[in-house]
């Protein structure tokens, strides 16, 4: 699922690190997007639109909408098309609006 190769962009591979999803662990390269261990694991629904509930995954993948807010070690609304993926962090599918706890 991963694109290796590019004609214009370099993808550098760093160490492979765990992190957690919605209780479960997965394992993405340290540094990259959230969105990008995330999608390489299967994991396309990254939340539900506000009203509708509909299904949201990735849309802009440069931090300019709202379809990819996901709570990152319990802080709401992280961007993770653009959030670097660090060893042990805890990432949770956002319902609603997103509150702190």
């Amino acid at each position: 699922m991963r694109i290796k190769e590019h004609p214009i962009l370099e993808f550098k591979r760093t160490r492979l690190v765990p992190f957690t999803f919605n209780g479960k662990t997965l394992y993405g390269y340290e540094g990259e997007p959230i969105i990008a261990a995330l999608h390489d694991n299967g994991i396309r629904v990254l939340r539900a639109s506000l009203k509708l509930n509909r299904p949201r995954g990735l849309f802009c993948a440069i931090g300019h909408c709202a379809s990819c807010f996901m709570v990152v070690n319990g802080k709401p609304n992280t961007r993770v098309c653009i959030e670097p993926l660090r060893e042990g962090d805890i990432v949770e599918t956002q319902h609603g609006k997103g509150e702190f706890k």
